[in-house]
């Protein structure tokens, strides 16, 4: 609770309390539906790996440079493969846990993890892994699963798998997930997130309506069972019935996206292009929007209350801080929107 009040707080300032930002257009892996690699993803004139990016020092100081003018709650590093840039990240997440940033680097755990990284406060690594070894070792070679088991040796990792169609439409195939990986003891939680397509795809990663509505029960019968998988009701409920656009997504609206060069918005949210929010099933949005329809002690809705101190907030904004918009493509999310 203390800290939606003090992203609450936040938002009232005309700041966004999260911030994600791909650290790096490098990744060795060629992953299919990967949505940041898409020709679309930063608007169509310039793709993620065409666009310049930073690295030693002046990575580093772009990073704090962007923490201290955006002041976020949370801040996401993704890519690209942020391991990649591992030797400036050894410099820098200190650094952002000294200041009270929350950190999540999510990596495919391609590299060893650096084991000093355990002990970094406030610090979490989310490994991408989507399925087991004879699906994933396929999809996201070459971080396959014997390099993954080797590099998270003494940490406690966050598992982030999502739901395509071909791991749906197998039967018991989420159990003996859950199962392999509850008992890995280098894992602290296992998160799902289901495959959101974009406007117009048709692509064997995407659930159809149907087996969206069978993978949802299965999480449903299945999350009790296993300590480290945070699937709450709420969660799967937007799941269900996600935000229909992302004027109703309180991550997009919550979240200024950047991309490697740290001054390019994706918009409207980590996703880019144009995501299909009606089968939108990214964990970040769906937690954020099962906060949002939680009723309080009277029957007011938390995002009744989210609602109003945008507005507050986007008056401050546009008072205090006229020129903190990102250069971006047109069509992006100014930082203060």
């Amino acid at each position: 609770m203390n800290g939606v009040i003090t992203a609450w707080g936040r938002i009232l300032l005309g700041y966004r309390p999260n911030l994600s930002i791909e650290i790096t257009r490098e990744c060795p892996l060629r992953c299919p539906g990967c949505y940041a690699y898409g020709d679309d993803h930063l608007g169509g004139e310039i793709t993620l790996r065409q666009l310049a990016d930073l690295k030693g020092q002046a990575l580093i100081d772009g990073i704090l440079d962007a923490v201290r003018r955006y002041r976020p709650l949370h801040l996401s590093l993704v890519g690209g493969e942020p391991l990649v840039r591992f030797r400036e990240l050894d410099v820098l997440l200190p650094q952002l846990a000294a200041m009270g940033i929350h950190t999540q680097a999510v990596t495919s755990a391609v590299r060893p993890i650096p084991t000093a990284w355990a002990s970094i406060p406030r610090l979490q690594i989310c490994v991408s892994i989507d399925g087991l070894p004879a699906e994933h070792d396929v999809r996201r070679a070459p971080a396959t699963y014997k390099r993954i088991l080797q590099h998270i040796k003494g940490h406690q990792i966050t598992v982030h798998s999502t739901v395509t169609r071909q791991i749906a439409e197998r039967e018991g195939y989420l159990e003996e997930f859950f199962d392999f990986w509850q008992n890995n003891p280098d894992t602290r939680l296992i998160w799902v997130s289901l495959y959101t397509p974009q406007v117009g795809e048709e692509s064997a990663e995407k659930l159809t309506p149907e087996t969206r509505a069978a993978v949802i029960a299965e999480l449903r019968r299945l999350a009790p069972r296993y300590s480290k998988v945070q699937l709450p009701d709420g969660l799967l409920n937007v799941y269900a019935r996600p935000p229909r656009n992302p004027d109703e997504c309180v991550f997009a609206r919550t979240t200024l996206c950047l991309s490697a060069d740290l001054q390019t918005a994706i918009s409207p949210c980590q996703f880019g292009g144009r995501p299909d929010c009606e089968n939108c099933g990214c964990m970040a949005s769906g937690a954020l929007d099962a906060v949002a329809r939680h009723r309080l002690p009277g029957g007011l809705k938390v995002g009744t209350i989210f609602e109003t101190s945008l507005r507050i907030g986007k008056t401050v904004a546009a008072v205090t801080r006229r020129d903190t918009a990102p250069p971006a493509r047109r069509d992006a999310l100014p930082a203060d929107s």
